[in-house]
């Protein structure tokens, strides 16, 4: 025999059977909370819906969906109210009666546009829902929304704005004039893009302060080239802009979402057609970090001798001897051998001067050393070489190796060579140019009179 259940034991077995099932019909149809406050400001409700899951934010969604179909509704109302008055006017002829029909529309197009901005403030507050929706479900392959959000924004569009008709012309004026000078209509536009435009004026500001304080920052290393300072002066100043372009764009309630997954998958396109351009821009990055060169520097690159007037990511402009403006890719320049003639602050000249075989090697080798020892430019440390360097088929010739700064090059070697020529012209040293000796041999035949 089985004993018998305790009465209360079983009730109460039977509650806790069923209170999850209860707890399960009360999560789903849960009312939304957000649309107790239909007034409630666009930050607050941002906030309150931050922790909300997926499910949640779509009952508050359809919370305020439902408002905004009654708002709908009363609009519609509101506008077929305005189209009876007006055929009305149209059958009457009495004075009185007229001027009556015509107030009773303006004061239906001023509850029109009070309906309209109502509705466009709910609106507002949907569109912080499905921002919230897009954060926690995210977009699809191509950028844009998943069709449960685009549900809503369909129904957002199909009736909001003003639709126009055009048989009645002032009807439709005074909806346009309405809702230009509503609170959410034109003020609302008007407000929107002058905060756009003192955006980019503020960051366009900031922008030129900061790179400003970036050079003087820059100042502070030693290390840092002009190229390099110029290039970061120049990503701030327009990292910062372009910061205040989108800031901007926000503020006229532009959806930055799908404009930035645009922006990346035409970014992609682009990269892969200039594979190229985007090779001498890492080359300029990489010439702007390690400086073989800067401004002013007088190099050989690519072929290319002159000084270095600019350089950008992509190309380095040189100015030749003789004034001609090159435009040299960075790419051909960083995978070529980079020679930079002014890099250091000492050079050495490297000069050859000949002597004729008769004539005296030490009185031509004590000349040489005061010609060095008394130029105003040439350096005591590093000290100067002057040898005797070899023997060549028309002359004995001497090496002359003073040191200099760098500036000094040039005026240096035209100047000991000018001094060499005068000294050696006063000394009675003689400066070989080639020669050749021919001898001519004439060889003699015997003849033989055999007549």
């Amino acid at each position: 025999m089985f004993k018998l259940v305790n009465p209360l034991s079983f009730f109460l077995l039977l509650l806790w059977a069923l209170a999850p099932n209860y707890a399960l019909a009360d999560a789903a149809e849960q009312p939304p909370m957000t649309t107790v406050n239909p007034n409630i400001s666009l930050d607050k409700l941002d906030i309150i819906t931050a922790p909300l899951s997926v499910e949640e934010l779509k009952v508050e969604a359809d919370g305020w969906l439902e408002l905004i179909k009654a708002a709908a509704h009363k609009v519609a109302e509101t506008k077929v109210l305005i189209i009876n008055l007006q055929e009305k006017q149209t059958r009457t002829e009495a004075a009185a009666s007229l001027e009556k029909l015509e107030q009773e529309e303006e004061l239906a197009l001023d509850k029109l546009t009070n309906l309209r901005n109502r509705r466009t403030e709910l609106i507002d507050r949907l569109a912080v829902i499905l921002n919230r929706i897009n954060q926690k479900i995210g977009l699809d392959e191509k950028g844009e929304e998943k069709e449960e959000v685009r549900v809503y924004r369909s129904y957002i569009n199909a009736v909001g704005g003003i639709k126009m008709y055009s048989s009645d012309f002032d009807g439709d004026f005074a909806s346009v004039k309405g809702w230009l000078l509503s609170a959410e209509g034109g003020k609302r536009w008007a407000i929107n893009f002058a905060k756009s435009v003192i955006t980019i004026i503020v960051f366009w500001l900031l922008g030129r302060a900061l790179g400003r304080l970036t050079r003087k920052g820059l100042k502070f290393s030693n290390k840092n080239s002009i190229l390099l300072t110029e290039f970061l002066v120049a990503m701030t100043s327009r990292g910062v802009f372009l910061m205040g372009v989108l800031v901007a764009l926000s503020t006229l309630e532009i959806n930055l979402g799908p404009l930035l997954a645009f922006i990346g998958a035409a970014g992609f396109v682009v990269a892969f057609a200039l594979q190229h351009t985007l090779s001498n821009f890492a080359s300029g990055i990489m010439i702007m970090l390690y400086r073989p060169f800067d401004v002013n520097d007088i190099v050989e690159v690519a072929g290319v001798s002159g000084k270095v007037v600019s350089l950008n990511l992509v190309t380095t402009t040189i100015t030749t001897f003789d004034n001609k403006h090159m435009v040299v890719p960075n790419n051909d320049i960083w995978g070529n051998i980079i020679t930079n003639a002014t890099a250091s602050k000492v050079r050495r000249v490297d000069m050859v001067f000949g002597l004729g075989y008769q004539d005296d090697i030490h009185h031509a080798l004590q000349v040489l050393k005061d010609i060095v020892a008394s130029h105003p430019l040439t350096l005591k440390n590093p000290a100067p070489v002057i040898q005797l360097h070899e023997l060549a088929d028309s002359s004995v010739n001497f090496i002359c190796r003073p040191w200099v700064r760098t500036p000094d090059y040039w005026a240096v070697y035209w100047d000991v060579t000018r001094s060499v020529k005068e000294r050696f012209d006063a000394e009675g040293l003689t400066i070989p140019f080639p020669q050749r000796d021919v001898h001519v041999y004439q060889e003699l035949q015997s003849t033989s009179n055999d007549a």
